[in-house]
C-alpha cells in the first residue's frame, strides 16, 4: 500500500479503528484488486469504508455459503450472532401454532439480521431460510464490538438501518390493518422493487418472487394473492413470469397502493 493512500486515510480518520489494515500491513499483505472487495462494496453497511478497509474486513470476516432451502437459524438452533447477507436472498419467517408460516421479510444483499443486543437486533421466534444460494457473514458479539461499533461510520449506519427496519415494519402493519389485498400487494411490490438490485440497461424494475412467497408476506392465501396479482396484471401494472414479477407502471402501482410518491 503506497504512502499517499495512507496519508489520505489518516486525514479522513482522526482515530482509525483497531482493525485498520495499515496497522497489520506487514503481517497480512494482500492485493487490492476490485474483485477482492467487490462483494462487500455492495453492502450499504460498509459504504463509507475505503477499498483497502473493505478488503481487510473481507479477509477477517469471510462469508460462508448457505444452500437454497437451508436454515440460517431456527427456534431449535438459536444463536447469538449478527449476519450480513453478501450475496443471495434470505427469507425471515415465523410459524404459527396451526403450522402456517408468515413471512416477515425477504432480504436482499446488504441486509443485516440476527440476534445481537449490542445493536438492538433481535430474532425473537423467527426462522431464517436461504431462498437461493447465498453468501453470509456471521459475526459474534466480540467481532461486532471490535469491527463495527468501534468505527463511528459503521455504528451510525447500523443505527440508520435499524431505524429504517422499524419504520418499514410500522408501515407494513398499517397496510395489513387498513388496505385491501390488491393495495397491500401493490405496496409490497413497490417496497421489494426498491430494495432489489437496480435493473440494468434501462429495463423495468422486477421482483424475484413466487405467488406463494408473496402470499406469505401479505398474510393471505395463495389463491387470494394470485387473484389480486391477476387484477394488477389486467390493468397492465405488472407482468408476471415464472418466479418473477415485472413492474410496468410504477405510477399506477403507487396509485393502487395509495401512495403519493
Amino acid at each position: 500500500m503506497n504512502e499517499a493512500c495512507g496519508v489520505r486515510l489518516a486525514a479522513s480518520l482522526e482515530r482509525p479503528p483497531p482493525w485498520t489494515p495499515f496497522d497489520q500491513e506487514a503481517a497480512y499483505p494482500m492485493p487490492l484488486s476490485a474483485e477482492h472487495f467487490s462483494c462487500l462494496s455492495e453492502v450499504d453497511l460498509f459504504a463509507d469504508l475505503s477499498a483497502a478497509e473493505m478488503a481487510e474486513m473481507d479477509r477477517m470476516l469471510p462469508a460462508h455459503r448457505v444452500a437454497r432451502g437451508e436454515l440460517v437459524y431456527s427456534q431449535s438452533q438459536p444463536m447469538t450472532a449478527l449476519f450480513v447477507l453478501k450475496q443471495g436472498r434470505v427469507r425471515i419467517f415465523r410459524v404459527a401454532e396451526d403450522g402456517k408460516a408468515l413471512t416477515m421479510a425477504i432480504l436482499e444483499p446488504g441486509a443485516v439480521f440476527g440476534e445481537m443486543l449490542l445493536v438492538g437486533q433481535r430474532m425473537y421466534d423467527n426462522y431464517a431460510e436461504a431462498i437461493e444460494d447465498s453468501m453470509i457473514c456471521q459475526m459474534s458479539a466480540a467481532e461486532v464490538e471490535r469491527y463495527l461499533l468501534s468505527d463511528p461510520r459503521i455504528a451510525v449506519r447500523i443505527s440508520r438501518l435499524l431505524g429504517e427496519q422499524v419504520a418499514k415494519l410500522q408501515a407494513r402493519l398499517a397496510d395489513l390493518a387498513l388496505l385491501p389485498l390488491p393495495a397491500r400487494a401493490a405496496s409490497m411490490l413497490l417496497d421489494l422493487a426498491e430494495a432489489a438490485p437496480a435493473s440494468r440497461f434501462g429495463l423495468a424494475p422486477s421482483v424475484r418472487l413466487t405467488h406463494e412467497q408473496l402470499a406469505g408476506l401479505l398474510g393471505a392465501t395463495r389463491e387470494a394473492t394470485s387473484k389480486a396479482m391477476a387484477d394488477l396484471a389486467s390493468q397492465r401494472l405488472v407482468r408476471q413470469g415464472r418466479g418473477r414479477i415485472v413492474i410496468q407502471d410504477l405510477k399506477g402501482l403507487r396509485d393502487v397502493a395509495g401512495r403519493t410518491a
